[in-house]
């Protein structure tokens, strides 16, 4: 989130807090005009400190949230909102006693290409809305890990980490009401005994269907399907041989690995996912999202290497979407800019605490089938307002050519 903070006018990046000493030397000396604190605590006590980015493990995710609320601080907090329906009800509870405002930032339905999916659903040019599928193969099990992210009583494993970014999405196309969801998970890597994997089937309340999917093991990946993206991986496939060579010896360095991946690291640039708008506009990735379809009575909707491919009746047209903060840019910047708006501006607040909890709500939902067995209920659900993105402007569609075939 630092790099998209830094390159936002509305914002000024006045402090961070981090355990780590090699971070917060790190943050010191990226920013050096910020203040670096060694605990929460000390950050929400800085009185020049208006609003706090909430990334720390989820176990602490509510801890450090209502610490900085109680302080009159406004909040973002990072995917899983939290670890339990309790826990998010003290969010909830602590941004309405302090009259602050509480962003759920699940990262992928803040981006413009979910986002333009959505405008196109609701113009009803396509129909109503009958199923979205999102599904996902990553390495994510294959990369550096601490060790709350190897325990699943702390929010880790794939469920946890991947499952909210998904439903999130899959809630936002939808209009938020879920009715019901059914799902599964894998623990399949004995050296990693976290879920791997999961699956789930969901069922809106006026009857769209939708599914996702999400392996993290790292043999096959979904970025093979769209070559452009494949130098912008963590991994090669050697490399990826080779980390499941050292976790099963045991030798895998876990903290240098993470740690080459944050700020100042050997590899940050890697999770970089893009330029400034004034660069050339850089390709749509899966990343960790996977590829989103999604189908209505009369046509059907996934994204294109620069934007969405729409196809309808009248055939295949394209809506380009990159450049100028579209797709391929720096994550995070559409939660800074709801919370910005809201703030500053007095505009509705539309991923709030409730929203988030719907998410979680549907999340632990799929672990809790997955147990099961059976279909769970939802009855924490929420719609998302009409007016959500009514500024939000798309560009014209153009048409495609129909590829031809020789023979």
């Amino acid at each position: 989130m630092l790099p998209v903070m830094a390159t936002m006018p509305q914002l000024q990046l006045v402090a961070g807090a981090d355990i780590n000493p090699v971070t917060r030397e790190r943050f010191q000396t990226r920013y050096p005009e910020a203040r670096v604190y060694p605990s929460a605590a000390e950050l929400c006590a800085d009185s020049d400190v208006e609003a706090v980015w909430v990334s720390s493990p989820n176990r602490f995710h509510c801890e450090h949230a209502v610490q900085a609320m109680r302080h009159g601080k406004h909040v973002v907090v990072e995917k899983p909102m939290a670890i339990s329906l309790e826990e998010a009800d003290q969010m909830i509870d602590a941004a309405r006693a302090n009259d602050v405002k509480l962003v759920a930032g699940h990262t992928n339905s803040f981006e413009l290409h979910i986002r333009a999916m959505r405008k196109v659903i609701n113009s009803g040019r396509l129909g109503r809305l009958c199923a979205v599928h999102v599904w996902s193969y990553t390495d994510w099990m294959l990369r550096g890990r601490t060790p709350d992210e190897l325990n699943p009583d702390e929010g880790g494993g794939i469920p946890w980490r991947q499952g909210p970014h998904q439903i999130d999405v899959v809630r936002l196309l939808g209009g938020g009401l879920l009715r019901s969801i059914r799902g599964t998970t894998g623990d399949w890597m004995r050296e990693r005994r976290i879920a791997g994997y999961h699956s789930a089937f969901m069922e809106f309340q006026d009857g769209a269907t939708a599914s996702i999917l999400h392996n993290g093991y790292g043999y096959f990946l979904t970025a093979e399907l769209f070559p452009w993206t494949l130098e912008r991986q963590r991994y090669d496939a050697t490399q990826r041989a080779e980390i499941r060579r050292q976790i099963r010896a045991g030798t895998r360095d876990e903290e240098s690995e993470k740690q080459a991946f944050r700020i100042g690291g050997a590899r940050e640039a890697v999770r970089r996912t893009g330029t400034p708008s004034t660069a050339e506009p850089a390709a749509w990735s899966p990343a960790d999202l996977g590829m989103v379809l999604v189908t209505c009575e009369r046509g059907d909707i996934r994204h294109s290497k620069y934007g969405l491919y729409v196809y309808g009746d009248d055939g295949l047209s394209e809506i380009r979407l990159a450049g100028a903060w579209g797709i391929g840019m720096l994550e995070h910047r559409g939660e800074l800019e709801e919370l910005y708006n809201a703030v500053a501006l007095g505009k509705p607040l539309y991923h709030n605490g409730e929203w988030g909890a719907a998410t979680l709500e549907a999340c632990i939902g799929m672990m809790r089938s997955a147990r099961e067995h059976r279909d769970v209920l939802l009855d924490r659900q929420v719609e998302m307002p009409a007016g959500y993105d009514a500024e939000l402007d798309l560009p014209d569609e153009e048409p495609v050519p129909e590829p031809t075939t020789g023979g």
